[in-house]
Protein backbone atom coordinates (compact mmCIF):
# COMPACT_ATOMS: atom_id res chain seq x y z
CA UNK A 1 0.00 0.00 0.00
CA UNK A 2 2.94 2.42 0.87
CA UNK A 3 4.53 1.49 -2.60
CA UNK A 4 1.08 2.52 -4.17
CA UNK A 5 0.99 5.93 -2.74
CA UNK A 6 4.70 6.43 -3.31
CA UNK A 7 4.66 5.43 -6.54
CA UNK A 8 1.39 8.12 -7.44
CA UNK A 9 3.21 10.96 -5.56
CA UNK A 10 6.33 9.98 -7.71
CA UNK A 11 4.28 10.52 -10.75
CA UNK A 12 2.05 13.45 -9.45
CA UNK A 13 5.41 15.25 -8.60
CA UNK A 14 6.91 13.99 -11.82
CA UNK A 15 3.87 15.58 -14.09
CA UNK A 16 4.04 18.48 -11.68
CA UNK A 17 7.70 18.81 -12.49
CA UNK A 18 7.19 18.51 -16.69
CA UNK A 19 4.32 21.07 -16.38
CA UNK A 20 6.44 23.84 -14.56
CA UNK A 21 9.19 22.90 -17.56
CA UNK A 22 7.13 23.43 -19.88
CA UNK A 23 5.32 26.72 -18.61
CA UNK A 24 8.88 28.15 -18.04
CA UNK A 25 11.05 26.03 -20.46
CA UNK A 26 13.61 25.55 -17.89
CA UNK A 27 15.10 22.67 -16.62
CA UNK A 28 12.64 19.78 -14.91
CA UNK A 29 13.53 20.69 -11.63
CA UNK A 30 12.93 24.46 -10.92
CA UNK A 31 14.57 26.10 -8.05
CA UNK A 32 12.16 27.55 -4.98
CA UNK A 33 12.34 31.12 -6.54
CA UNK A 34 10.88 30.08 -9.87
CA UNK A 35 8.25 27.97 -7.74
CA UNK A 36 7.21 30.94 -5.98
CA UNK A 37 7.12 32.97 -9.22
CA UNK A 38 5.04 30.23 -10.75
CA UNK A 39 2.41 30.62 -7.79
CA UNK A 40 2.21 34.25 -7.91
CA UNK A 41 1.87 34.05 -11.95
CA UNK A 42 -0.84 31.41 -11.30
CA UNK A 43 -2.75 33.48 -8.49
CA UNK A 44 -2.51 36.63 -10.50
CA UNK A 45 -4.00 34.86 -13.65
CA UNK A 46 -7.05 33.41 -11.64
CA UNK A 47 -7.47 36.55 -9.94
CA UNK A 48 -7.54 38.07 -13.37
CA UNK A 49 -9.71 35.38 -15.06
CA UNK A 50 -12.19 35.87 -11.63
CA UNK A 51 -12.69 39.78 -11.99
CA UNK A 52 -13.17 39.34 -15.01
CA UNK A 53 -16.28 37.05 -14.89
CA UNK A 54 -17.74 39.17 -12.30
CA UNK A 55 -16.98 42.16 -13.98
CA UNK A 56 -18.25 41.06 -17.20
CA UNK A 57 -21.68 41.08 -17.14
CA UNK A 58 -21.74 44.55 -16.12
CA UNK A 59 -19.79 45.45 -19.11
CA UNK A 60 -22.23 44.09 -21.29
CA UNK A 61 -25.00 45.34 -19.72
CA UNK A 62 -24.06 48.91 -20.45
CA UNK A 63 -24.40 48.43 -24.23
CA UNK A 64 -28.30 47.06 -23.64
CA UNK A 65 -28.98 50.37 -21.23
CA UNK A 66 -32.23 50.94 -23.69
CA UNK A 67 -33.21 47.80 -23.01
CA UNK A 68 -33.52 47.97 -19.32
CA UNK A 69 -34.93 51.74 -18.86
CA UNK A 70 -37.74 50.25 -16.16
CA UNK A 71 -37.76 46.75 -17.61
CA UNK A 72 -40.20 47.19 -20.39
CA UNK A 73 -39.52 48.32 -24.23
CA UNK A 74 -41.81 49.20 -26.76
CA UNK A 75 -42.36 47.04 -29.51
CA UNK A 76 -41.43 49.17 -32.31
CA UNK A 77 -43.32 46.23 -35.37
CA UNK A 78 -46.94 45.50 -33.79
CA UNK A 79 -47.75 44.29 -37.08
CA UNK A 80 -45.13 41.74 -37.13
CA UNK A 81 -45.94 37.87 -37.62
CA UNK A 82 -44.73 36.75 -34.27
CA UNK A 83 -46.41 39.44 -32.50
CA UNK A 84 -49.62 38.70 -34.15
CA UNK A 85 -49.37 35.09 -32.59
CA UNK A 86 -48.84 36.77 -29.10
CA UNK A 87 -51.81 38.41 -29.35
CA UNK A 88 -54.24 36.10 -30.83
CA UNK A 89 -52.61 33.30 -28.56
CA UNK A 90 -53.70 35.87 -25.44
CA UNK A 91 -57.05 36.83 -26.86
CA UNK A 92 -58.23 33.03 -27.42
CA UNK A 93 -56.45 31.90 -24.27
CA UNK A 94 -58.44 34.49 -22.44
CA UNK A 95 -61.69 33.25 -23.95
CA UNK A 96 -60.73 29.54 -23.10
CA UNK A 97 -60.34 30.36 -19.78
CA UNK A 98 -63.33 31.94 -19.21
CA UNK A 99 -65.42 30.96 -21.81
CA UNK A 100 -65.97 34.07 -23.07
CA UNK A 101 -66.34 35.42 -26.91
CA UNK A 102 -64.28 38.26 -26.92
CA UNK A 103 -63.40 39.42 -30.41
CA UNK A 104 -60.08 41.48 -30.95
CA UNK A 105 -60.56 44.50 -32.89
CA UNK A 106 -57.05 46.34 -32.69
CA UNK A 107 -53.68 46.65 -30.92
CA UNK A 108 -53.28 49.97 -29.18
CA UNK A 109 -49.67 49.29 -28.09
CA UNK A 110 -47.53 46.52 -26.67
CA UNK A 111 -44.24 46.34 -24.78
CA UNK A 112 -41.90 43.70 -23.87
CA UNK A 113 -39.57 42.70 -20.87
CA UNK A 114 -37.13 40.32 -20.95
CA UNK A 115 -37.09 38.24 -18.14
CA UNK A 116 -36.64 33.82 -18.43
CA UNK A 117 -37.63 34.41 -21.90
CA UNK A 118 -39.99 37.73 -22.99
CA UNK A 119 -43.04 39.51 -21.12
CA UNK A 120 -45.25 41.40 -23.92
CA UNK A 121 -47.52 43.82 -22.05
CA UNK A 122 -50.49 44.48 -25.04
CA UNK A 123 -53.17 47.04 -24.89
CA UNK A 124 -56.06 45.72 -26.62
CA UNK A 125 -59.30 46.82 -27.79
CA UNK A 126 -61.79 44.24 -27.77
CA UNK A 127 -65.38 43.43 -28.35
CA UNK A 128 -67.38 41.62 -26.25
CA UNK A 129 -70.84 41.17 -27.68
CA UNK A 130 -71.57 44.61 -28.22
CA UNK A 131 -69.50 46.63 -25.47
CA UNK A 132 -66.15 47.72 -26.34
CA UNK A 133 -63.50 46.95 -24.08
CA UNK A 134 -59.86 48.04 -23.63
CA UNK A 135 -58.22 45.59 -22.07
CA UNK A 136 -54.38 44.71 -20.51
CA UNK A 137 -52.89 41.27 -21.51
CA UNK A 138 -49.47 39.85 -20.50
CA UNK A 139 -48.09 36.96 -22.59
CA UNK A 140 -45.02 35.27 -20.91
CA UNK A 141 -43.03 33.18 -23.45
CA UNK A 142 -40.11 30.98 -23.87
CA UNK A 143 -39.13 30.52 -27.26
CA UNK A 144 -37.13 27.75 -27.27
CA UNK A 145 -38.75 25.53 -25.58
CA UNK A 146 -42.04 26.54 -27.42
CA UNK A 147 -43.96 27.69 -24.01
CA UNK A 148 -46.16 30.59 -23.65
CA UNK A 149 -48.71 31.31 -20.60
CA UNK A 150 -51.43 34.51 -20.31
CA UNK A 151 -50.35 35.49 -17.02
CA UNK A 152 -52.24 38.39 -16.48
CA UNK A 153 -55.80 39.91 -18.96
CA UNK A 154 -57.12 42.98 -17.23
CA UNK A 155 -59.74 45.44 -18.10
CA UNK A 156 -58.00 48.55 -18.52
CA UNK A 157 -59.99 51.76 -17.27
CA UNK A 158 -60.38 55.21 -19.20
Amino acid sequence: MCQAVWATRAYYNLFINNVIHQIYNQQPKPTKNRKSRLKIQLNSCFLILSLSYLFLPLILSDARKDALIEGWTSIKNIKDPHMTEIIEFAVDEHNTQLKGSLKLEEVVKGETQVISGINYKLVLQAKDGTADNSCEAVVWEKAWLKFRKLTSFTLVKG
